[in-house]
């Protein structure tokens, strides 16, 4: 199980890692390390606080935290979509937060839900993914620098060489 410093640990050191700084806002971070931490206990990932995770490991992959869609919004917005991870001029300038927009895609959030849907509360296990056979996930294959994502839709963009969804394929297992 994890705590609150033990993940405190994992955000920081994830974010000196790429450049980034965690949340100025002493309230927020809290807040949000609660969440990663419920996360956890719920589904066996930290999915991100801020967006509602069906459970389902393979179709939440795209928001665990640090989720796919981090480095383009600090990129673009200077933080991350809920908060947790921030550039340097944010970190500076706690001010400068704001709102910015949901970059996943309503299709993955709502085949997410629908997957919730089917597998009942009763039949959660957390951590289990949720999913049945192997057959149930597409994996796509980015064409540039070779990334594999078990998911129903390919990445919006690819967290390995940020190349965009268009640059992805079906990829087919051998065996």
């Amino acid at each position: 199980m994890t705590d609150k410093e033990e993940m405190l640990e994992y955000v920081k050191r994830d974010a000196e890692e790429k450049g980034y700084y965690v949340c100025p806002d002493e309230e927020l971070l809290d807040d949000l390390l609660d969440g990663l931490v419920k996360n956890v206990e719920r589904y066996g990932y930290p999915s991100c606080p801020c967006r509602e995770a069906s459970g389902a490991k393979t179709y939440d992959s795209d928001i665990i935290c640090p989720c796919e869609y981090r480095d383009i919004d600090v990129e673009e917005y200077g933080m991350c979509y809920c908060g947790l991870f921030v550039s340097e001029e944010v970190a500076d300038d706690p001010s400068k937060m704001g709102p910015i927009p949901e970059r996943r895609p309503t299709e993955v959030t709502e085949a997410a839900m629908e997957a919730k849907e089917e597998a009942g509360e009763e039949k959660e296990v957390p951590g289990s993914g949720l999913m049945e056979t192997e057959e149930d996930v597409k994996v796509w294959r980015c064409t540039v620098c070779g990334y594999l994502a078990g998911r129903e839709e390919p990445p919006p963009i690819c967290p390995i060489c940020k190349a965009k969804a268009e640059r992805f394929e079906e990829f087919e297992a051998f065996g």
